[in-house]
């Protein structure tokens, strides 16, 4: 079942993988997908187009992060 989001920001992680968080306007929990897998990236869990259970901000790479009004 689809649910209705709304963005929150972009997010950079250490292994390259760029994640959207969102925010479900149902129920406002917030919600992580990875929009693009980093070249480098081992890890099984980064798989475009799916959620993430964690974005742990303090691998992530320092950068403004753009967020949606």
């Amino acid at each position: 079942m689809m649910s209705l989001v709304r963005l929150i920001g972009f997010t950079t992680l250490a292994c390259g993988c760029v994640v959207g968080k969102y925010r479900e306007v149902a129920t406002s929990r917030e919600v992580a997908y990875v929009e693009e897998k980093g070249r480098a990236c081992g890890a099984h869990g980064h798989r475009r187009n799916h959620t993430i259970a964690v974005v742990d901000t303090s691998s992530a790479r320092s950068h403004v992060t753009s967020k949606a009004s």
